[in-house]
C-alpha cells in the first residue's frame, strides 16, 4: 500500500507543530512536491529486497515515498527534533506496516559507522542531501558501507555536475575522481528550486551511481586520494610541479609519472582515476628498499 505523501500544506503544518525553522547551517531544504518524491523513488529503481539509507530525511517527505517500495529504510537525521518526530510521521502517513520498516538514527552521517547500520545492512543510498556536506557524506558512506551497491542522491546542481564530470571537463576535479574510485556515476536529471521549502537560489541535480571494483585494488585508497588531492591543489600547474611536494621534488615527481605511463607535462584534469592509481602504485614501488 502506498503511503500518503506530504504536500506544501502538510509540510508547513508539521514544521509549525514541531517548532522547526529550516536552517542554512544544517543545509535544510525540505521537498514539498509529491510528484518530485515519486520521480526520485521511480528513478532509484528500488525493490522490496533493497535496504535504503536516507540521509537528512527532515520532515519525512521522501521517507514516505521510500517506505512502500523498500524492504527497510535507515534514516539518519542530525536534528534531534526531526529525528524524534519521524517515526510518528511514518505511522500517521504510511501506517503501522510502513513504520515498522523504518529505523531512525539520530546521528551525524559523516560519523556513522557500518556497525550502527548493520541490521539490516544498506544496499542503496537514496537521499536529498544537505547541500553543505553532500560530497563528504557520499564518499564517507561508500567507504564505510561495503554492501552499498548503488544510489540516487539529490544535490546542488553545481555539485552534481562535478560528481559526474569526466576527464578534460571544466568541472572535473577531486569529487569526480574520488567518486569514480568507488562507482560509475551519471546525471539523472535536474530539479527546480520551487519544489523545496524554503526555496533555494539554485537548481538541484540528481546523481545516480553504481558501485564497481576499484581500478587498482592492489593500491590503498588513501594513497590514491593523496595523489588526487595534490594534483588538484594547484590545478593550473603541470603534474610534475603539482606533485613535487607529494613526491619529494619535481624530478622525483617526473620519474614517478613516467614510470606510471603519465606525461609529466599533463595536468590533473586530464587523468582518469586509473591513471591516478597507477601514479600511486608507481610511487609505492619506487619507495621500496632495494633487495
Amino acid at each position: 500500500m502506498a503511503a500518503d505523501l506530504l504536500g506544501p500544506a502538510e509540510i508547513r503544518e508539521l514544521a509549525a507543530r514541531l517548532g522547526v525553522h529550516p536552517t542554512k547551517k544544517l543545509g535544510q531544504n525540505f521537498v514539498h512536491d509529491p510528484n518530485t518524491v515519486r520521480r526520485i523513488v521511480a528513478a532509484a529503481g528500488l525493490t522490496s529486497a533493497d535496504v535504503v539509507l536516507e540521509v537528512g530525511p527532515g520532515l519525512g517527505s521522501l521517507t514516505l515515498g521510500l517506505l512502500p517500495v523498500a524492504g527497510h529504510v535507515h534514516a539518519v537525521e542530525l536534528d534531534p527534533v526531526l529525528a524524534g518526530a519521524l517515526p510518528e510521521t511514518a505511522r500517521r502517513y504510511a501506517g503501522p506496516a510502513g513504520a515498522a520498516r523504518l529505523t531512525v538514527h539520530p546521528a551525524d552521517a559523516l560519523r556513522i559507522t557500518a556497525a550502527e547500520l548493520a541490521e539490516p545492512a544498506p544496499t542503496a543510498l537514496v537521499a536529498n542531501l544537505p547541500y553543505n556536506v553532500a560530497v563528504p557524506v557520499v564518499l564517507h558512506l561508500l567507504a564505510e558501507l561495503p554492501a552499498l551497491r548503488y544510489g540516487l542522491v539529490m544535490v546542488q546542481k553545481e555539485v552534481a555536475d562535478r560528481l559526474v564530470a569526466g576527464p578534460g571537463s571544466r568541472t572535473y576535479g577531486v569529487p569526480s575522481v574520488k567518486l569514480a574510485w568507488y562507482a560509475d556515476a551519471r546525471s539523472a536529471g535536474r530539479v527546480p528550486p520551487n519544489v523545496f521549502w524554503p526555496v533555494p537560489n539554485v537548481d538541484s541535480g540528481l546523481v545516480a551511481f553504481t558501485r564497481r571494483e576499484p581500478p587498482r585494488p592492489d593500491v590503498p585508497r588513501h594513497q590514491v586520494f593523496a595523489v588526487v588531492d595534490a594534483a588538484f591543489a594547484q590545478r593550473r600547474k603541470t603534474l610534475r610541479a603539482a606533485l613535487a611536494g607529494w613526491a619529494g621534488g619535481p624530478d622525483r615527481a617526473a620519474a614517478t609519472l613516467v614510470a606510471a605511463g603519465v606525461d609529466p607535462g599533463a595536468r590533473g584534469e586530464s587523468l582518469t582515476v586509473a591513471q591516478f592509481a597507477a601514479i600511486a602504485a608507481s610511487a609505492t614501488v619506487a619507495a621500496r628498499p632495494a633487495e
